[in-house]
């Protein structure tokens, strides 16, 4: 890994020096254990921006916060506008902190959401938008009205101003306005689709974008000229109609903003004062743009920022999937972007960019895309976190310290959670040991990572394995553990990661003439797979490995007993999103509330409300779950009391979250 000359050079934004092109974009952390009653963030909310800065980021982009609280106070509580001298001194703790480390930091201010919030759904919500008529995209039945003249300057751009106000008193180098992306507020205001107004805030690019413009004179106007005012950007919608996306490389016609139109838009917004661009695409129609997921191809928006760049002489930041430092490099060298905004990157690893320039690049812990722990638990109301690093967000809860009285401990099982554990018992100065049964490393882990689009996953192994070398995990490869080899063993505690086991079809006619392959097998290749393919089981892997079967040619149909897919509340509406518009547009039969009456030769016979079809078939894939794989914790439970533990799947089926979780939470203890 060479010099990464351009990522760290310093750039100019405004009058605001930044020491390197890296910007972590923002995230929204609306939770009590982060925020605060008055828009402030608590002691562990500091602590996890604090550790981005000395992780190496240049610049910090805080979580949106809401500037009015008249229409969307349940979407963001507190608003910043309405904080007074309680959140100016809770915040001076993270500017400061921040700046200890030479990172500079800007906070996002909102005007919200408009079609976009599902606090509209509630009974006696007043809906509001751009112009009238504008669907929900949560619920398209419900119909949106515009806000009036009055409304937008009474409780936004005096919110806006009062919100920079506050920020700048509390030490913040700047602000980012959210946005005209993603389809958020000023996005529908700004769009051509998504306004139809006839007053003053409609019409040409100056009156769509009039309450942009009013917004950032209301800042200079209090927090004077040269205070920097940037904009979170999207590009293009990727919409070929309301609730409808564009899958990449999609031959569609825009429905939404076109790259003309953002050429209009974007040099409007540096004519007005804007200093940068914060990059990416999409709209919540699309939402996978935006909040790409595992199956979005890397740098996805980069040439679009190049695209943007082209056309304006403020620096422009991409956002998406901007993985390999080396790459980033590449594309600010070239002159495609000015800059890097990451942010799930940095949720993963908070030192990312500290090893990227380092030359440490193989030691970055990698992002896979899973949305689990940061925007999945966002949306359903739980603290925000990471699936790969169970420290995001709760810094403040691990300070680990060498144990007084170092022990010895066994782990059975080299699946994620097991070498997420031995790692962290090692820097508490405890011996791990982990046998594993199988000559690999990974556990079911590595039958997920097999899928073509999971390139991070495999990333991931490579990662615990090399990690797990260079702390002085012992492995004990091709060794099951039993009982009897237990008793011959000396250690202080056992920890049990066995994982799950496939659960399996039993009871169907004529299953004994079949062949039926458990996803665990399928995909891993321990048997062959023809072109004609009947999944049962819609839940998360059955239709992500039907997606890379289908992506490989083959001619897949997929049989779901309930009446809808992806039947998992983890699963992020971005992804589900996704994964549902990948079926639309290779036309892949699903089919749901069907019951399974009976296997024939090369058929399955589902039933459909008493109705009998079938699947043509020459092979059967089943994935209906697993199950928790407790033999061994059953076996020695008694032998040895409290000194054994369960983690991962094999305490209770879930994710790589409760893989990872589950195994800091108990190695920290210990």
């Amino acid at each position: 890994m060479g010099n990464l000359n351009h990522l760290f050079e310093p750039i100019q934004i405004g009058t605001m020096q930044v020491k390197n092109r890296i910007k972590m974009a923002a995230m929204g952390i609306h939770y009590p254990e982060l925020i605060n009653s008055d828009g402030s963030y608590t002691e562990r909310g500091i602590e996890y921006f604090i550790e981005r800065a000395k992780g190496g980021v240049g610049l910090i982009t805080t979580g949106a916060m809401q500037v009015q609280n008249q229409f969307e106070a349940d979407a963001h509580g507190t608003t910043i506008s309405s904080a007074g001298q309680a959140y100016i001194d809770g915040m001076k703790p993270l500017t400061k902190g921040v700046h200890k480390y030479g990172a500079k930091i800007v906070t996002q201010l909102t005007a919200g959401t408009g079609r976009q919030n599902p606090v509209w759904l509630a009974d006696g919500a007043d809906p509001i938008s751009s112009s009238d008529g504008l669907p929900n995209v949560w619920n398209p039945t419900i119909k949106h009205r515009a806000l009036t003249a009055d409304e937008i300057r009474t409780y936004y751009i005096e919110g806006f101003r009062k919100g920079a106000i506050v920020a700048k008193e509390a030490g913040f180098d700047g602000i980012e306005i959210h946005a005209v992306h993603e389809g958020y507020l000023l996005d529908q205001f700004a769009t051509k689709r998504m306004n139809t107004r006839t007053d003053e805030f409609g019409g040409d690019v100056e009156g769509r974008l009039r309450f942009c413009k009013e917004i950032i004179d209301a800042i200079h106007e209090s927090c004077g000229e040269d205070y920097p005012v940037l904009m979170r950007y999207s590009v293009r919608s990727m919409m070929k109609n309301w609730n409808d996306g564009a899958l990449p490389g999609e031959d569609y016609v825009e429905f939404g903003r076109d790259y003309e139109e953002s050429v209009e838009i974007a040099q409007y917004l540096e004519k007005i004062g804007y200093v940068a661009l914060d990059v990416d695409n999409g709209t919540y129609d699309s939402w996978y743009w935006p909040h790409p997921p595992v199956y979005m191809p890397e740098y996805l928006n980069l040439e679009d920022a190049a695209f943007i760049k082209k056309h304006v002489n403020i620096p422009v930041f991409c956002a998406g999937k901007m993985i390999d430092p080396e790459v980033c490099d590449k594309a600010i060298a070239d002159g495609k972007i000015d800059g890097v905004a990451t942010a799930r990157n940095l949720l993963a690893d908070p030192y990312w960019a500290k090893k990227a320039e380092e030359g440490k690049k193989d030691t970055i812990k990698p992002c896979i895309g899973c949305h689990i722990g940061c925007l999945g638990r966002l949306f359903q109301g739980k603290r925000m976190g990471c699936a790969v690093n169970p420290e995001c967000c709760a810094e403040i809860d691990y300070k680990y310290t060498l144990a007084e009285t170092p022990k010895k401990v066994i782990i059975v099982g080299g699946g994620i959670a097991g070498m997420e554990a031995a790692l962290d018992l090692r820097k508490k100065g405890h011996t791990a040991e982990i046998y594993e049964a199988s000559d690999k490393l990974g556990g079911a882990f590595i039958a997920a990572s097999s899928m073509s689009f999971k390139k991070e996953d495999k990333k991931l192994i490579s990662w615990y394995v090399r990690e797990c070398e260079e702390a002085g995990v012992v492995f004990h490869m091709n060794t099951p553990v039993t009982p009897e080899l237990l008793a011959t063993l000396v250690f202080d505690e056992i920890i049990v990661a066995t994982g799950a086991t496939p659960r399996t079809l039993s009871g169907i006619p004529g299953i004994e003439n079949v062949e039926i392959i458990n996803a665990t097998d399928a995909l891993l290749g321990k048997k062959e797979i023809g072109e004609k393919v009947a999944v049962i089981g819609g839940g998360l892997t059955g239709i992500e490995m039907t997606y890379d079967m289908v992506l490989s040619g083959k001619k897949v149909e997929v049989i779901e007993m309930k009446d809808s897919i992806l039947g998992m509340e983890v699963v992020c509406a971005a992804n589900g999103l996704m994964l549902k518009q990948v079926i639309k547009y290779y036309q892949i039969p699903v089919h749901t509330s069907a019951s399974i009456v009976r296997f024939e030769e090369g058929k399955v016979v589902y039933s459909v409300n008493g109705e009998e079809k079938y699947v043509e078939c020459d092979t059967i894939i089943s994935s209906i779950g697993y199950i928790s794989n407790t033999d061994l914790y059953d076996q020695i439970k008694e032998i040895y009391g409290d000194k054994v533990h369960l983690i991962g799947d094999s305490k209770q089926v879930a994710n790589l979250l409760n893989a990872t979780w589950t195994a800091a939470e108990l190695a920290y203890t210990i």
